[in-house]
């Protein structure tokens, strides 16, 4: 008897996200992820120096989310940054970007 190979709806390794928390450490920046889904995506911001101000870490962290959202979703997301409400934390939200209309058809 030959058995059916089980059909398995593929999961995407990374959920869609919706927010990052940004934090400033002795260590360098630290951020999470959060995705629609309920799940977080935790790291380090490799690629930012430890002594970089918050406006380069806030715009690495935007455009890793970007990059994220375009390579795991196809979509395009804007990043806005929310006002900060203690020293050495900001947070954002996380929208799908309005794509404009075909104008050729």
């Amino acid at each position: 008897m030959a058995r059916r190979k089980r059909e398995t709806k593929r999961q995407r390794p990374f959920g869609m996200p919706k927010g990052i928390v940004l934090l400033a450490t002795p260590e360098g920046w630290r951020h999470s992820v959060l995705t629609v889904e309920g799940g977080m995506l935790c790291g380090r911001l490799a690629d930012v120096p430890v002594n970089a101000g918050p406006a380069e870490a806030r715009a690495a962290a935007a455009a890793m989310v970007v990059g994220l959202a375009h390579d795991f979703h196809e979509v395009r997301v804007d990043v806005t940054w929310d006002p900060p409400r203690e020293p050495g934390s900001w947070t954002a939200q996380v929208t799908v970007a309005a794509t404009p209309p075909n104008v050729f058809g």
